[in-house]
């Protein structure tokens, strides 16, 4: 993120003494990323957070891809993904490359342990749900429509408050940052952003807890997931300041750019990485020029591939979707409206429509698990009827 933020209780000066009532000392921690110089945050721990009772490897992160076929449109219907487990147990990825990974979530337990990803950010879209992320930051609260941006080396667990939630996930080898277009040269957004600073929501209450027991954080680190038990609680923060944290975004506070005629997908972009970009599709009044077509003109991703998942609405350019929906249109084909829906979107005012996008500049992999819920007629779903 790129603002300062700063909670709880800190000494005055960095790497100096700072001691609790008793005279012992707290224990500073620097959470930086690309080693010491880019963003990071200074947290001060009750107990020293090197201190680990085990460690037991628990499984290696792999996803299991298909081979390689024609190349095709792609559609899957994760509304039917099953529920169950905990936000980490229920955890299903769909398609992978190097650079990220998505799937979708459907928890109906809490979490009894705290997770760590040690490889990269996470972006989690809430769907349905609510609840709040528990980190060594403090807890930030969720709930439909709200992007959660979770920094790499965040020690979390999500918990929820409704029955069962629902998230699209994106796993990242890489920050996950608001566009530079967006910012001036003092990491400020800018005026044409659609976004403001005061539109991210920074953890909301601190609570150190100085309890002893027995505590697990799972690490997600070299291809691999790793338990580490701890005699202390492992969110003892008294306070922290800096510039990398998590935060929420919710969809609904993204402003639509719009225009007289159609405007390209780079408009909606949300957020950047290496590699890809998150883009949001919101409600928005449709181009107003007298002789304007709504509906998006075909192209051809030569560059890139896109990938869609509906959230609600209603999707102009598309049947056959429903929420849940997650399309993959890949490198080399050119996509765009379903038959007779150009010419049905001549004369609307405006869409109701809401999803999230996420176009990779390297193709995408399908993992062998999304078969069980893909639409196998969706590339005959252009030709006419």
């Amino acid at each position: 993120m790129t603002h300062y933020v700063k909670m709880g209780r800190i000494p005055h000066k960095r790497h100096t003494q700072f001691r609790k009532d008793d005279g012992s000392l707290y224990y500073e921690q620097l959470m930086g990323t690309k080693g010491f110089s880019s963003i990071q945050s200074l947290i001060y721990h009750i107990n020293q957070p090197t201190q680990v009772k085990k460690a037991a490897k628990i499984r290696d992160v792999h996803y299991e891809l298909e081979e390689k076929d024609a190349l095709i449109h792609r559609h899957f219907r994760t509304w039917n993904t099953n529920v169950g487990g905990d936000f980490l147990e229920a955890r299903k990825i769909f398609l992978a490359n190097d650079d990220v990974a998505l799937g979708v979530a459907r928890p109906n337990k809490q979490m009894d342990y705290f997770y760590r990803n040690g490889e990269g950010d996470e972006l989690l879209f809430v769907h349905e749900g609510t609840g709040k992320i528990e980190s060594i930051f403090g807890d930030l609260s969720f709930g439909p429509g709200d992007y959660l941006v979770i920094p790499i080396g965040t020690t979390y667990r999500v918990v929820l408050e409704s029955k069962e939630a629902r998230f699209f996930i994106v796993e990242s080898n890489s920050s996950i940052v608001p566009p530079k277009r967006y910012r001036n040269e003092f990491g400020q957004l800018l005026e044409h952003s659609p976004y403001c600073e005061r539109d991210f929501r920074t953890p909301e209450k601190l609570e150190p807890k100085d309890e002893k027991g027995e505590f697990e954080i799972r690490v997600r680190a070299q291809g691999m997931i790793t338990s580490y038990t701890y005699d202390f609680h492992p969110l003892d923060a008294v306070g922290w300041d800096g510039y990398l944290f998590p935060y929420a975004f919710s969809i609904h506070d993204f402003e639509p750019i719009t225009g007289r005629v159609h405007q390209p997908p780079p408009v909606h972009q949300t957020f950047e990485a290496h590699n890809y970009v998150v883009c949001s599709f919101v409600p928005r009044m449709y181009d107003y020029h007298p002789e304007a077509i709504p509906a998006p003109y075909v192209h051809s991703n030569v560059d890139s591939d896109e990938v869609l998942y509906y959230v609600h609405g209603n999707f102009m350019s598309r049947r056959g979707i429903e929420k849940g929906s997650l399309t993959l249109h890949p490198s080399g084909l050119p996509h765009g409206p379903h038959p007779g829906k150009i010419e049905a979107s001549i004369g609307k005012k405006e869409t109701q429509e809401l999803a999230v996008m996420v176009d990779t500049f390297r193709p995408l992999y399908i993992v062998k698990d999304a078969h069980d819920i893909e639409d196998e007629e969706y590339m005959s779903s252009w030709l006419a009827k």
